[in-house]
């Protein structure tokens, strides 16, 4: 493995990491928000028989940024999940290549999802499609998902020229 500490590896993946932590941060912070909001709705529901209005809709784009947000800090973090059951006696360079073909499929995934993602905003912005109740428009709620697949895509280049460079060495 790669024995050069995360935060002192140089060029760009410093900087990288740092907006994928503090977008991660922000993502948490979207889905705090989003549980105030339904906590807030089922209490006013219960006392004044009036529910937050849109309250299903806030949740629905919530929670789908919030998990977008999340996906880069996942990739640079080696949090996903992993069969670590299959590489438990394998060497370090057969694990480093097993990274790096994950880092390249998740790049490949980042890839596609941008370019359909992107294709669907401008579907929903050419078409108005707006939420029922808020009249919330829709496209707007794509703007930060791309932004976090950009961000995917970033964090799968580092975690592969990491795991290229523990090939190296492993």
């Amino acid at each position: 493995m790669t024995t050069v500490p995360t935060d002192m590896r140089a060029g760009l993946a410093r900087p990288a990491r740092l907006v994928i932590r503090l977008w991660a941060l922000l993502g948490g912070a979207v889905l705090c928000a989003v549980v105030l909001i339904n906590v807030y709705s089922i209490v006013a529901s219960a006392l004044f028989g009036a529910p937050f209005p849109g309250d299903f809709e806030m949740t629905e784009v919530g929670v789908a940024v919030a998990v977008f947000a999340f996906l880069p800090y996942c990739q640079i973090t080696d949090a996903n999940v992993t069969a670590d059951i299959f590489t438990a006696r394998a060497s370090a360079r057969t694990v480093a290549v097993l990274r790096f073909a994950a880092s390249i499929v998740a790049l490949g995934f980042a890839a596609l999802l941008v370019w359909r993602m992107w294709d669907g905003m401008l579907d929903q912005k050419a078409y108005g499609y707006t939420t029922a109740i808020l009249q919330y428009p829709h496209w707007i709620a794509f703007l930060p998902i791309l932004a976090s697949l950009v961000l995917l895509a970033v964090a799968s280049l580092i975690t592969a020229d990491e795991a290229w460079r523990d090939t190296r060495t492993g």
